[in-house]
């Protein structure tokens, strides 16, 4: 087949053909003139169909909207969506500020930051405080909290106030700086946040207004204001300050109660006059001025493992509805955001301090009646850390009338023991009458086993009270004394490379100290109560052998339990330990004589006395259990 060739003659026709058609597309491109009247064309059928879209719009959509009415002729297909999206409150978003800006703010003790988006606080620094880091104290920022309204439009729209854009206005009033957020319909219809910071104070005046929006918002349907917080860890001990990081709440007046501890908790409550995101030593409090008529509360544990979560503590959510006339409501409310320090709560008149867990009933009534005055005073001329040692004296000094009533009660036990064994070996095989022998020889004696035990349960609520003073007691955070650097956190001597369950990566000294002291102090205590101690009865434990446990039990509770907690608290326990055995060997070799008090004793014996009415009580008792136990006795034989 003959192969097919191009030849020279194809080439030149090729070339030619090609540049005609360049020179024809070159002598026929528009004019200016033309390219203009071109684009008008193309602009007049943009506005055809731009008309065509809004006649099929809900009426609402046009006529709420009223920058969007008013000749604006040019719309881009983008605002139409928008406008479809958000209805009136579309307006916002073609505002400058429309975009996710923030507006910074400062006083004395905040430095505050509000975002466009949403009008919210994007982040709240404490200018005073840093964390176990040195780092600043932030309760809210990267996004840790949400202030959002949700709510129904007349055009039948539902909408978040948190992802609308809102107008900020900065200014003054008098010594106060006022914050202006306006979610805005129009210049004249609009939604507004206003805060109000006053200088050194950590509680922001808060009001949320609406003008204008009766024919905007539905009214017939319920407007919610939501709060959500993510509490950022402070402490050094992150399990430590999630003990102590709780949601309060005040209701029905005076009434206060808690979320769960340490678990997810949701409550729904009625009438609440505040409600606080208590992180530890700090909190972020919402103080309506008219309580909320109900509140749906709810609380999440976010920390798992102290190992992996090192960042947050609690979620915190609440949700409450407004009161809305009209479309338009109205709320003014107190935000507070500072230290859980019950001097600065205490100072808004508004019950706020009970957010502290100081304990409840005689508990917290001891540490705001006492403890709390008491520390504070000795604090204000002395270190924190010698504060601890005098109060502990005082404390000591005031309950060693209790200390010296139990040991004395304990002599009398030990002087009568030879009597008490010589009636049970008389009655050995008549138990009941052995117990009704002893309890009248006890009763003569004016000696019993229960006047040594009342005076230490007297000690009991003071035990408490100061157990939850010092882990809530804010001016002992970031003080330190001796090895402690924090007298409100634990006082590590030692860092391990291991984590021992329940007492942790680190040795604290402190607690060691307090469980060599409870130890040598048990040892005496129990020593003693031993040396009273008979053989067991039949059935009956052996309590010396339990005494003797306890001997070893209660250091050891205190060396793994304290060995994360407040340094402060372990310190009481070591001085007030120590102090106890001093006041023991006191009263025991310079105070008690044995020989006045057998004197006493004797004289006491030769007194007739009645049985009071416990006493006949127990007596009546035990002769009754002993005809049981005779009785079943004589089933078995038949």
């Amino acid at each position: 087949m003959e192969e097919k060739k191009f030849d020279i003659n194809s080439i030149i026709g090729f070339i030619l053909l090609f540049g005609i058609m360049i020179w024809y597309f070159y002598q026929n491109q528009p004019t200016p003139e033309e390219l203009e009247a071109q684009k008008k064309a193309d602009s007049e059928q943009v506005e055809a169909e731009t008309k065509t879209s809004k006649q099929d719009e809900p009426l609402t959509a046009i006529t709420t909207a009223e920058d969007y009415s008013n000749g604006s002729a040019t719309d881009s297909l983008q605002q139409i969506a928008l406008r479809n999206k958000l209805g009136a409150f579309a307006y916002a978003s073609t505002l400058p500020s429309a975009t996710d800006a923030v507006t910074e703010v400062e006083t004395e003790v905040l430095s505050l930051k509000f975002n466009n988006k949403g009008g919210h606080l994007a982040e709240v620094k404490l200018k005073k405080f840093v964390d176990y880091n040195d780092k600043p104290i932030y309760l809210v920022k990267d996004g840790n909290t949400n202030l959002n309204i949700n709510f129904a439009t007349t055009d039948n729209r539902t909408l978040n106030t948190e992802s609308l854009y809102f107008q900020p206005k900065v200014t003054k009033n008098g010594e106060n700086t006022v914050v202006s957020m306006k979610l805005k319909v129009s210049e004249s219809k609009f939604l507004e946040y206003r805060y109000e910071l006053k200088p050194n104070d950590y509680m922001i005046d808060f009001s949320i207004q609406s003008q204008g929006l009766d024919g905007v918002v539905n009214s017939s349907q319920e407007v919610n204001l939501d709060w959500k917080l993510k509490g950022y860890r402070h402490d050094q001990s992150i399990s430590y300050e999630n003990r102590y990081t709780r949601l309060t709440y005040e209701y029905e007046g005076d009434k206060v109660d808690k979320l769960a501890q340490m678990n997810d908790d949701a409550e729904v409550m009625s009438d609440v006059s505040w409600i606080s995101y208590r992180q530890h030593f700090f909190s972020s409090i919402m103080v309506p001025d008219s309580p909320f008529k109900s509140a749906s509360l709810s609380s999440k544990d976010l920390v798992e493992d102290e190992e992996v979560d090192s960042v947050y503590t609690k979620l915190y959510a609440s949700k409450m509805p407004l009161v809305v006339k009209g479309g338009n409501f109205s709320t003014n409310m107190g935000l507070y955001y500072g230290p859980t320090d019950a001097k600065i709560l205490k100072g808004y008149d508004k019950n706020l301090e009970e957010s502290i867990p100081f304990g409840w009933g005689i508990f917290g009534w001891i540490n705001k009646a006492v403890f709390i005055p008491l520390f504070g005073f000795l604090s204000g001329f002395l270190p924190y850390g010698i504060a601890i040692i005098v109060m502990t004296i005082l404390v000591k000094i005031l309950l060693s009338f209790v200390q010296y009533k139990q040991f004395l009660s304990q002599a009398k036990m030990k002087i009568l023991k030879p009597e008490l064994e010589a009636i049970r070996a008389k009655y050995k095989d008549n138990k009941l009458k052995a117990q009704q022998e002893t309890m009248a020889l006890q009763n003569k004696a004016g000696a019993s086993p229960l006047s040594g035990c009342l005076p230490g349960l007297m000690q009991i609520p003071v035990f408490y009270a100061l157990f939850m003073f010092f882990p809530t007691a804010f001016d002992l955070r970031q003080k330190s004394f001796l090895w402690a650097d924090d007298l409100s956190s634990y006082d590590s001597i030692a860092e391990l490379p291991f984590n021992i369950p329940f007492y942790g990566d680190h040795v604290s000294l402190f607690p060691i100290l307090a469980a060599i002291a409870i130890f040598f102090y048990m040892k005496m205590t129990t020593g003693q109560q031993t040396a009273m101690q008979g053989p067991p009865q039949e059935g009956m434990p052996d309590m010396s052998k339990m005494m003797k446990y306890m001997i070893y039990f209660s250091p050891l509770l205190m060396l793994i339990f304290f060995n994360n907690y407040a340094s402060g608290l372990s310190l009481y326990y070591f001085i007030s330990n120590l102090i106890s055995i001093g006041i023991m060997l006191v009263i025991k070799n310079y105070i008690i004589d044995e020989e006045k008090v057998l004197a006493k004793i004797e004289v006491s014996k030769s007194k007739p006395k009645k049985q009071n009415r416990f006493q006949k009580k127990m007596a009546e008792m035990m002769e009754q259990a002993e005809k049981q136990k005779q009785a079943q006795q004589r089933a078995k034989k038949k």
